[in-house]
């Protein structure tokens, strides 16, 4: 049996595990401070949870933008970093993590690709995440067809027979969203009661009010059609009774399975699943690991991506010290160093 030689280790200055909007954000900090960067991600595009799960959905907070969607966030953040080449390593998940000799770290992958890097940041989110999938018999011939977990593409639902199942934000937020453009909109939960923004609720109980949307209490147990496209779903009711819903889309929001994988085992100290951080560099118990994003917690922590990429700055400055303890890291700003300037491309003589 010939044995396949390993794959040549390649080399970076920071290994970034995430590719969402604060692992983007890293590369940009990292590459005004000279540092390279290579980012490895579980979803076979960047832009994390922003562009797995609501890529269409509007943004409000993040600074200077009224309302931004999750993948033209995604698709600006990608545009910045242009400037400094990183190196993605999509659809891939680690499978294993060595610290060096020389207390650098090897992460071999799924795809038994070996990198090589002084520093690793992890900006993993919550973790490797799947939507959580409802005890229907059958759902899955109808699921990528008919039935769907997130909205990637809106006219994929236009003049369609829509069931939404659940009761959160990103039910009623969508219910709000697809009901202009759909035939009609049935929205089930198990209770009368949602879990969403108050704005939110009491635009959709309008909705129902205005018999513009039926609202039915209770949960399917049963989806029927032909060929994986769906004609209609079965519910149960409180009371056990059972009535068809006619439908020809579903959209199912019950949360997220969140995994941390192979992090889990790199000895570091875990809270609930999350990574206890120090604010001021977000570094993490093992030297050289970092955690920026929902993955870490501290004292106050908001899970908002603009306070990830306050993290990422911070981190970047620190991560920096850490490569090269000896040299004089002088701070700088993007609008007058003509260091940076030339690192961005920037032309100024204007």
């Amino acid at each position: 049996m010939i044995q396949k030689p390993a794959r040549e280790i390649q080399s970076t200055d920071v290994i970034i595990v995430g590719a969402g909007p604060v692992g983007l954000f890293a590369v940009f900090e990292l590459g005004l401070l000279g540092l390279n960067c290579h980012l490895i991600d579980i979803l076979d595009k960047t832009g994390g949870q922003c562009a797995q799960l609501y890529p269409e959905k509007p943004i409000y907070d993040i600074p200077a933008w009224t309302k931004i969607s999750g993948q033209e966030l995604t698709d600006r953040l990608m545009n910045q970093i242009q400037p400094f080449n990183p190196v993605f390593h999509l659809n891939s998940m680690v499978t294993s993590f060595h610290r060096e000799k020389n207390h650098s770290f090897t992460i071999t992958t799924d795809k038994d690709e070996r990198i090589n890097a002084k520093v690793v940041v992890i900006a993993a989110g919550g973790g490797s995440f799947q939507p959580k999938r409802p005890p229907i018999s059958g759902i899955k011939h109808y699921e990528n067809q008919s039935v769907f977990y997130s909205v990637r593409y809106i006219e994929e639902f236009r003049d369609h027979d829509l069931l939404i199942l659940g009761g959160g934000d990103s039910a009623l937020d969508w219910t709000l969203s697809l009901e202009p453009i759909v035939n009609s909109v049935t929205l089930v939960h198990r209770r009368d009661r949602f879990r969403a923004s108050p704005n939110s609720v009491i635009k959709v109980k309008a909705l129902i009010e205005a018999k513009k949307i039926q609202f039915r209490l209770g949960q399917i147990t049963e989806l029927y059609g032909d060929n994986n496209k769906l004609r209609g779903a079965l519910l149960k009711d409180s009371d056990g009774r059972l009535s068809k819903i006619v439908c020809s889309r579903m959209l199912v929001f019950f949360g997220l399975t969140i995994k941390l994988g192979p992090i889990a085992n790199w000895g570091l100290n875990l809270n609930e699943n999350l990574i206890p951080v120090d604010t001021e560099r977000f570094s993490t118990n093992e030297s050289g690991i970092y955690a920026i994003g929902d993955i870490n917690t501290y004292p106050g922590k908001l899970k908002l991506i603009l306070s990830g990429f306050h993290e990422a700055a911070l981190m970047a400055h620190s991560a920096k010290k850490y490569i090269t303890p000896h040299e004089n890291n002088v701070f700088q700003y993007t609008t007058s160093s003509t260091s940076l300037h030339k690192k961005l491309g920037v032309d100024v003589s204007d």
